[in-house]
């Protein structure tokens, strides 16, 4: 990649990063919990429907976030919102090792 077309394509990702504040790592994943006793709706095997937010630590360790039904789409754009930012940071990462490369 030239000098000049690395700083246009490192500027054209930058200029469409994602809202920063608008991010989330993790996987959204929908489960259905039974009680073991004293629910009709379970006894019949219906279940109850549940999102979760699952995040993973170091050291293997994972947290989850129950989501409440209203926030599923608002913690989905925060989701796309994050693996858009870090696709774009690769890629300007890349126009930046293109920068320090001398011309070929």
């Amino acid at each position: 990649m030239k000098h000049k077309a690395a700083l246009r394509n490192r500027e054209k990702l930058a200029a469409d990063l994602p809202p920063i504040t608008d991010i989330v790592r993790g996987s959204l994943l929908h489960r259905t919990i039974r009680h073991k006793k004293g629910c009709s709706k379970c006894a019949r095997g219906e279940g109850h429907s549940v999102w979760v937010l699952t995040v993973g630590y170091a050291g293997g360790r994972t947290k989850q976030f129950s989501i409440r039904p209203e926030m599923k789409d608002q913690v989905e754009r925060w989701l796309k919102n994050y693996h858009d930012l870090k696709a774009k940071l690769e890629g300007i990462c890349e126009a930046n090792l293109a920068l320090i490369r001398p011309d070929e």
